[in-house]
């Protein structure tokens, strides 16, 4: 009688491990999407990228077919792609571990175009087990186009990558449904396009610097002028004021680390830079420290350079580009300029870790406590291309009632941090705030709404791929 009233036992327990196992939900579908269903190639550019992503990494490789529907133009005659595509047929694979595969759609030299020319790009099939997302089709225009809103997937994380502080910054501009990413650490200085000689430290790599005063000349400084704690940055509350060696959080370029560059080469000083990061516990090593001096040059600039501990220094002309807010420099082997941020009429915001500024939570609106602090998901305005922004509550207007008549009775502001980081919660929740949302006029004064939908564990989103909708109020 016990062995069957066991046997009955272990049918019933193991039913119910299969009743419970049936009974759990089942794993999301891994969909592949266009990063938009609309692009435009404006008369000026002559090429464009097409983006694919996937909503998760596959552990697989993944084979995509993508077919090319030409309205007003032949493949071959008017444009072409990279990788080429085969009786308007286009073979392409997600490598295993990634998220995303591009192509590029390029004119042909001399080609004929009015305009009025589409391309409509379809994912006709994708290797298992992916799914076709609700946007496997978009559309690229040969013009430019102002778009009526979307919902956009920041790809602030690279492959497998993990982790809040992600690599990339994403330039977003609303109008053309398009971003770019770039990786943070890919500059270490700015210099200004504007009538001013700025030069901008990267705030998203935490790169530090300090003047040498009454130093002149690269030739004359060397390791024993430099006390290495004045590059480190500390961040928190022990930091409270010590912003002396970082550009400005909140973007006001008369309170960056480097002066205005003078039309008196006399008064232009040798700094020094740490442009591997000086946060986080990162010590600051001499061997990585740069020495540089930065002097007119017509209506560009003269950059001087070399490593700290070097007896001779070289030297890399700069010309201004206003085209873009700035141009940006890099240093490997050489000095030498790196595309960043896209022209300054193409982006309205960008994504990034950033050092910012943190509040004692005992006096939050004591200004004289704030301290430096490495925030991710902060969101800076192109204020210098002309973008403006506001913050507004829920409790005021619901973000599907806020319509054009709405507009005048908003405070727009040209600053850099209008966003910043209150789209979110970190503490004790990370998640998008649902309690408001933002309105902003980009240079071409177009007015969008647009919401932060997930960001974090909270809200059913991924950290480092942050997901925003933003809808078209009024056209400029």
């Amino acid at each position: 009688m016990k062995k069957v009233f066991h046997f009955l036992l272990i049918i019933s327990l193991a039913t119910g491990v299969i009743s419970c196992k049936k009974s759990d939900p089942p794993a999301p579908d891994n969909t592949v999407n266009f990063e938009s269903a609309k692009q435009g190639l404006e008369a000026t550019a002559t090429e464009t990228v097409v983006k694919i992503n996937l909503a998760m990494a596959s552990s697989v490789a993944v084979p995509l077919t993508v077919n090319l529907t030409n309205s007003g133009l032949s493949y071959g005659l008017e444009y072409t792609t990279e990788p080429a595509a085969a009786n308007n047929i286009l073979s392409l694979t997600i490598p295993a571990g990634g998220t995303s595969v591009s192509f590029k759609v390029k004119k042909v030299a001399n080609a004929v175009i009015n305009g009025t020319e589409t391309i409509d790009f379809t994912i006709s099939s994708a290797g298992n087990p992916i799914v076709l997302g609700t946007t496997a089709k978009t559309q690229l225009s040969f013009s430019s186009i102002t778009s009526e809103g979307a919902r956009l997937t920041l790809k602030g994380i690279v492959g497998a990558e993990i982790g809040s502080a992600a690599l990339n910054s994403v330039f977003v501009d609303l109008s053309s449904n398009s971003m770019v990413n770039v990786k943070r650490d890919s500059w270490v200085l700015g210099f200004s396009s504007g009538t001013d000689f700025r030069v901008r430290l990267n705030n998203t790599n935490g790169t530090s610097a300090i003047k040498l005063n009454g130093k002149a000349d690269l030739n004359t400084v060397s390791e024993t002028d430099v006390i290495l704690d004045d590059l480190s940055i500390t961040t928190g509350v022990s930091g409270a004021k010590s912003f002396a060696n970082i550009d400005n959080v909140k973007g006001d370029v008369t309170k960056d680390v480097i002066s205005n560059v003078s039309a008196t080469d006399a008064e232009n000083m040798v700094y020094v830079v740490n442009p591997a990061g000086g946060v986080r516990g990162v010590v600051v090593s001499v061997d990585n420290l740069l020495k540089i001096r930065i002097l007119r040059k017509g209506s560009g600039y003269a950059l001087q350079y070399a490593k700290l501990k070097d007896k001779t220094f070289k030297t890399l002309d700069i010309t201004k580009d206003p085209a873009n807010n700035f141009t940006f420099v890099t240093f490997s082997a050489d000095a030498q300029v790196v595309n960043v941020e896209p022209t300054k009429a193409k982006w309205d915001f960008v994504w990034t870790w950033s050092i910012y500024y943190g509040k004692d939570s005992a006096n939050p609106e004591d200004d004289k406590l704030i301290y430096p602090y490495g925030y991710s998901d902060v969101v800076f305005m192109n204020n210098l291309g002309g973008a403006q922004a506001a913050e507004v509550l829920t409790s005021k207007i619901a973000f599907a009632n806020f319509k054009e008549s709405d507009i005048a009775g908003t405070s727009l502001k040209a600053e850099r941090n209008v966003i910043g980081s209150e789209w979110r919660s970190t503490m004790p929740a990370t998640g998008a705030r649902a309690d408001r949302f933002y309105v902003i006029k980009d240079a071409s004064g177009n007015v969008y709404k647009l919401r932060f939908i997930s960001m974090g564990s909270n809200d059913g989103g991924k950290r480092g791929e942050p997901v925003l909708e933003y809808v078209l109020v009024k056209k400029g």
